[in-house]
């Protein structure tokens, strides 16, 4: 029986027990012929892992190796790569925007220029870098012929839903309305029309106006200053009769194309604050977002340490302590962060390069007021950092210096990282912070 051929086996077997019952058949013709199938299925299933699973387990082993060892040491030697990273100027959105026409997004009243910023005394070029001023409500309504926004400026308003938490506040609370009509009838009188050739000697006379406050709004990474939800904010901060000032750091949008760097994007905010303060001494505050907050606390601490005039607050949305924790914990690094060599390839070439925004270093630099708001649904940029960063505030900052505030929006409303603007608490906060604070020195 040994030497019989397999398939004669079987149909042996099969001829003794019926085929729905061949598997449970103790046969020992069966039993053998079982036997040798096994054998001839493992040989047709190695032939099988040799013609196509090893292949595949070499196509998988390479994959890894590309994307788990070369590309984290090709980000640990590229400083390029890192900043690209960090900054991702590339990402640009919404397409086709004109910066140079702030009204087709429905910020009508805003002026777009451009400041030049010198690295270094010796900079005979300099950086240019795009701005935005926006008017404050109150001006917009008191010059809106001159301004030629009469129907941009009715259709806003009758479109308007009122805000949930912001009550109607004193005509001394939020504007400067009477020293606005005070003066309103000799500035008509020298601008009876708002053209190009004008625009800019108008928008400085009005935020020299006294009464007033200014508000400096340092965007995160991608984009421009134009991009939805940073225009959401402009337009409430013009509601509470703020003048609004938002600029593109180098390399985004309409600034000149030269790669970022963080001493790069800080001093741009500088140029910003020091124009602003060269032309008003009404009170400024500094409005972070995301990276911004980074900028924002690194430049507080810069003024400080230069003993120059610095904002009369900073409000910190959605901030990060530092880059090393932020970066580790943002989901595009979810594939990395677990690696053995993760803080030697990717973490620590960024401090090495100076791409830190150490904002838990920083906010103890500065006296100024913070105020803190993050909400608990944030991916970008996880909650509990920018809880972390106020208690570090809270813990280390000098007892006399300004207070820390810090404001938590439940997750179930779904603001995520951008869209705190929303929320109907907003306003008050922003209101409630900016009049505590702006008649205070630290």
């Amino acid at each position: 029986m040994p030497h019989l051929e397999v398939s004669a086996l079987v149909e042996i077997c099969q001829q003794k027990h019926p085929l729905d019952h061949w598997l449970r058949c103790e046969c020992p013709t069966h039993s053998l012929g079982k036997y040798r199938c096994a054998v001839m299925l493992f040989a047709r299933r190695r032939h099988f892992f040799k013609r196509v699973g090893l292949p595949c387990l070499i196509i998988a082993l390479v994959i890894f190796f590309a994307f788990f060892v070369l590309l984290p040491l090709a980000f640990r030697f590229s400083v390029t790569l890192q900043r690209g990273i960090l900054f991702l100027t590339f990402i640009t959105y919404p397409k086709g925007l004109d910066l140079n026409n702030p009204a087709s997004i429905g910020l009508y009243a805003t002026r777009n220029f451009y400041i030049t910023v010198k690295d270094h005394d010796e900079d005979d070029i300099g950086v240019r870098i795009g701005v935005w001023h926006v008017l404050p409500k109150n001006a917009v309504r008191r010059f809106k012929r001159e301004l030629h926004v009469e129907e941009a400026y009715d259709e806003d308003e009758a479109s308007r839903q009122p805000t949930g938490d912001l009550t109607p506040m004193p005509s001394h609370i939020g504007g400067n309305n009477e020293e606005l009509q005070q003066l309103a009838p000799s500035l008509r009188a020298e601008f009876p029309v708002v053209v190009p050739e004008n625009e800019q000697l108008f928008y400085e006379r009005l935020l020299r106006v006294p009464g007033g406050t200014v508000v400096l709004y340092l965007h995160g990474n991608t984009a421009t200053r134009g991009s939805g939800h940073r225009s959401e904010v402009y337009k409430l901060l013009r509601q509470l009769n703020y003048h609004v000032f938002a600029f593109d750091y180098r390399g985004y949008a309409d600034s000149d194309p030269v790669a970022p760097t963080e001493e790069g994007v800080v001093r741009d905010a500088l140029m910003v604050f020091e124009y602003i303060a060269n032309m008003t001494s009404n009170p400024i505050y500094i409005w972070g977002h995301s990276l911004g907050t980074g900028v924002a606390a690194h430049m507080a601490a810069k003024l400080a340490s230069l003993k120059e005039r610095g904002p009369r607050g900073v409000i910190l949305e959605s901030p990060f302590t530092n880059i090393r924790d932020e970066i580790r914990l943002h989901p595009f690094s979810r594939p990395f962060r677990h690696l053995p060599w993760y803080d030697f390839t990717i973490s620590q070439p960024m401090y090495d390069n100076r791409l830190r925004f150490e904002s838990d270093k920083h906010v103890q630099e500065f006296p100024q007021p913070i105020m803190i708001i993050h909400a608990e649904d944030d991916v970008v940029v996880p909650f509990h950092l920018g809880y972390r960063l106020y208690r570090i505030a809270l813990d280390k900052r000098s007892r006399s210096w300004g207070p820390v505030e810090f404001h938590r929006f439940d997750g179930v409303h779904r603001y995520g990282h951008k869209y705190l603007c929303r929320a109907p608490e907003i306003p008050r906060l922003v209101q409630n912070f900016v009049e505590n604070y702006r008649n205070a020195i630290y």
